[in-house]
């Protein structure tokens, strides 16, 4: 670890979080959770019949990466759309309760994203999906870039999170990006593919190997290709970085003028990497708005997907627990949800 990098630069990072303000826009994803158990099967079809024994909601997609801030410390607002139904009632009430600001999150018509999960017995039995993919009208994005307008003054770094819902369009890039960029905010994305040449001069993007891939169009299937897809993103978008999520790989930090760095991963146990794409932009961004070089911030990141990774089910790094994973020493870990789920390649 280079001198600048230090577990004690790092460390010295933690408390500048309770000043960062960041404002996170995106795909805001309700995960609801049915347990039950199993006994038998049905008698009308080959299936397992579930008995519901409770019911539990956590944040997902952008509302996700807000709940990841907020764990770590750092004052975060919402901007996106919740369908006026149960589903969207459900998902602001528990951000409120996480002390999470959704004063920028409109209600609209459009229902809520919704992904139910029947687990029993520990396992998923089936997901449920309720969504709708096509792009916000007009109308209500120039709602939503309104909203936005209105707070971007008041915060530090604006984050783009893009799960290909439909809220994210040109519209919205076309007009957030140099507005964010022309008041000199940091501006990260977590980025969809398809979208990629719409991020043009952002600050930095976190994709995965699989979207870089896809993006560059050709298997990454090693370090020089994983080196010359950074370098041809950093040149064709003119953004200031590009940190590639590789999994149990690690991470690699490319930036401009032809600096990277390939940091490994520090997860002694990997339990379940569910969101952990969603922890690895929020720890990476607080970061940078409390003052790290994007290699401090790439790091920090990296310790923050390192805790939750060790954790079933979507999870949170917390103040502490980046105290302990930088000094080498445990703290005690709370996971945030229960499930097993799909590796974070698989977007939703």
């Amino acid at each position: 670890m280079t001198k600048d990098v230090s577990s004690h630069s790092l460390d010295g990072l933690i408390p500048r979080f309770r000043s960062a303000k960041i404002l996170v826009v995106g795909d805001l994803i309700l995960d609801e959770f049915v347990w039950g158990q199993v006994s038998r099967i049905s008698p009308e079809a080959p299936v397992p019949v579930v008995w519901v024994q409770s019911e539990s909601v956590m944040p997902g997609g952008a509302a996700n990466v807000a709940n990841n801030i907020r764990a770590l410390g750092g004052q975060v607002a919402l901007a996106g759309i919740v369908g006026e139904d149960r589903w969207g009632s459900a998902l602001l009430a528990d951000l409120a309760a996480r002390k999470i600001d959704t004063s920028g999150v409109l209600k609209s018509p459009r229902p809520t994203t919704v992904k139910t999960r029947v687990i029993a017995h520990h396992q998923q039995v089936v997901r449920v999906d309720r969504e709708q993919r096509a792009p916000l009208p007009i109308a209500l994005v120039e709602r939503l870039i309104k909203a936005i307008e209105e707070r971007i003054e008041q915060v530090d770094a604006l984050i783009i999170e893009d799960y290909g819902k439909g809220v994210i369009t040109r519209a919205l890039l076309e007009a957030v990006i140099p507005l964010a960029r022309s008041r000199r905010k940091i501006v990260t994305v977590d980025p969809k593919e398809e979208h990629f040449e719409l991020y043009r001069g952002v600050t930095a993007l976190t994709p995965n190997r699989m979207e870089v891939g896809e993006a560059v169009g050709r298997e990454l299937e090693s370090d020089a290709d994983v080196r010359q897809a950074g370098a041809e993103i950093l040149r064709r978008l003119e953004c200031d970085a590009l940190l590639i999520t590789l999994g149990e790989d690690g991470m690699w930090l490319f930036e401009q003028g032809g600096a990277h760095v390939r940091i490994p991963t520090v997860a002694q146990e990997v339990f379940d990497v569910a969101g952990a794409g969603d922890t690895v932009i929020a720890a990476f961004t607080l970061a940078l708005a409390s003052g790290a070089t994007m290699e401090q911030a790439a790091r920090m990141a990296n310790y923050a997907a390192g805790i939750v990774v060790g954790k079933v089910g979507v999870a949170v790094a917390t103040p502490d627990e980046l105290r302990a994973k930088l000094s080498g020493t445990r703290a005690p870990s709370r996971a945030a949800g229960r499930v097993r789920r799909p590796s974070l390649s698989a977007r939703r």
